[in-house]
């Protein structure tokens, strides 16, 4: 019953009465108060009703960060229809993939994406908007400027679906991870309270907002709580570091890759980053090295390790800021609303010190995988959901992620885990990106190989990096090869796409 309701829906409506003047978003030369953002939600919402969308119907969002991306997400949920926002670095036929095994009815596309767009919607996609212009569809302006800005009403239940938020198919073809309010509002009070978030907080949000990390461990929360939004189109450093000091942010969440380029970007050192309280990593691995030139160049920042995954919503543990040095490498301890266990290849529990899958227990966990029963029991076997993640817990309850399953490397009948020779490669002063991967070879059955991102100005030869690794690792996991490349594939939420780095070798 809607007395009781506390879906997605609902949150920004009670922040636009607590703060209604307050500053919400920011985007560009726009500043909307949370009692405008209110309304133009509303707006929209109705718009969408019109045009046939309702509860439980699938809306695909195609489209950079943008101010009608935020809208269109919130309209959405406070009709109770399901939106599937869609990676934009993804092609025609692979968009198509998702219209289809979501069944999406609905879209909304960037302009520039339009192109992409028309090449995958079928005739079920009956209702689309484009963000500016586009022959065929229609302006989200004019949902936006709907006469009726009352609320919509739509009973929605802790648990009906309200997005579906697809994986990134580093390995295969993406699956449709089905959230629930109840697990987005159990993950956000999760980072809320273990990640030290207020309604104070002004944060800068410039990784892709199709990807759970950005969307569901900041923005929502932000929103959630009344904070202030900067919105920014993508992870630019030059922009993000501009924003950080014209918008005065304290808070910012970047993948290690984007702190990375943060810390080599020439702006760094010449913008006034002195607001900056709060920083977020996670997405993938944070290298030891990066990590301490963090804390240096940055000193009266609080650090937090954000590890988890789309089907958890997606955080799973948390390391926090007087952590961060004493257990270097760490994920941290479950998080607030989470159980974590490391299990053997039969789910049994393993002592400390023992590698095994991560398995989580939480009301963050998914509903399931849209429409692939099959893989939502086996996810789910012995009541954990199991993360494909291998890991070790030590005697106090913190995580360390040995690899993925998939890139562990077998290398002469010895297991090799590629992020222990990535830490070893980044001690090197000349390097700046590294990523090991494991390739076909008729001796050692797959032979660790490394492709290096050098600094700028360095030099540095494959023999002269073996030999600086040879005094670190153990013979077998030094690498067999070495390709200096200059850059690493990367998807848009700054995960290293070793897929293609196997295929282009």
């Amino acid at each position: 019953m809607t007395t009781r309701q506390h879906a997605i829906g609902d949150l920004l409506r009670r922040s636009a009465a607590r703060f209604p003047g307050k500053t919400a978003i920011v985007y560009g030369d726009l500043r909307q108060t949370y009692a405008d953002l209110d309304r133009v939600v509303n707006r929209t919402a109705n718009a969408l009703a019109e045009r046939g969308v309702g509860k439980g119907d699938r809306f695909a969002i195609l489209s950079h960060n943008h101010h009608a991306f935020v809208v269109t997400y919130f309209a959405l949920a406070r009709l109770g229809a399901i939106s599937v926002p869609v990676n934009f670095m993804l092609g025609s036929d692979e968009v198509a993939y998702i219209l289809d095994h979501s069944g999406a009815t609905g879209m909304l596309v960037e302009e520039a994406l339009a192109p992409v767009a028309k090449r995958a919607v079928t005739g079920r996609v009956t209702v689309r908007g484009v963000i500016g212009r586009a022959e065929g569809w229609e302006p989200v302006a004019d949902w936006m400027a709907h006469g009726d800005d009352s609320e919509p009403r739509a009973e929605i239940g802790d648990d009906d679906p309200i997005q579906l938020m697809y994986t990134s198919g580093t390995e295969s073809r993406p699956k449709g991870a089905a959230l629930s309010s109840r697990s987005l509002i159990s993950q956000y009070v999760t980072c809320m309270v273990d990640g030290e978030m207020t309604a104070g907080d002004v944060e800068v949000h410039a990784l892709p907002l199709y990807h759970c990390a950005q969307l569901h461990c900041f923005l929502t929360p932000g929103i959630y709580l009344g904070a202030t939004n900067i919105v920014l189109p993508g992870a630019d450093p030059a922009s993000i570091l501009a924003a950080i000091e014209s918008e005065r942010a304290t808070k910012l969440f970047c993948p290690p890759t984007v702190w990375i380029g943060l810390l080599r970007h020439p702006d760094f050192d010449r913008r006034d980053l002195s607001s900056l309280r709060k920083g977020y990593y996670g997405a993938s691995i944070m290298p030891v090295e990066v990590l301490k030139e963090i804390a240096a160049r940055l000193p009266g920042v609080r650090l937090f390790n954000f590890y988890g995954q789309t089907e958890m919503a997606p955080v799973a543990t948390i390391l926090g800021p007087d952590e961060q040095l004493s257990r270097l490498g760490s994920a941290g301890r479950p998080a607030l609303n989470v159980e974590t266990r490391i299990v053997d290849d039969l789910g049994e529990p393993v002592p400390p010190g023992v590698v095994g899958e991560i398995t989580h227990r939480s009301p963050h966990a998914m509903l399931g995988y849209w429409n692939d029963p099959d893989k939502t029991a086996e996810a789910f076997r012995g009541g954990w959901f199991h993360s494909g993640d291998l890991g070790v817990m030590d005697a106090d309850g913190y995580l360390s992620v040995v690899d993925r399953k998939k890139d562990m490397i077998k290398s002469g009948g010895e297991n090799v885990a590629s992020r222990e020779v990535e830490e070893a490669i980044y001690q090197h002063p000349a390097v700046a990106e590294a990523a090991v991967f494991g390739m076909p070879d008729e001796r050692w059955i797959e032979a660790v190989t490394a492709a290096v991102v050098l600094r700028a100005g360095a030099s540095l030869t494959a023999g002269e990096l073996t030999a600086f690794l040879r005094e670190r690792l153990a013979p077998f996991k030094t690498p067999k090869r070495v390709e200096f490349v200059d850059a690493l594939p990367k998807n848009a939420s700054g995960k290293v796409l070793k897929r293609e780095l196997r295929e282009a070798f």
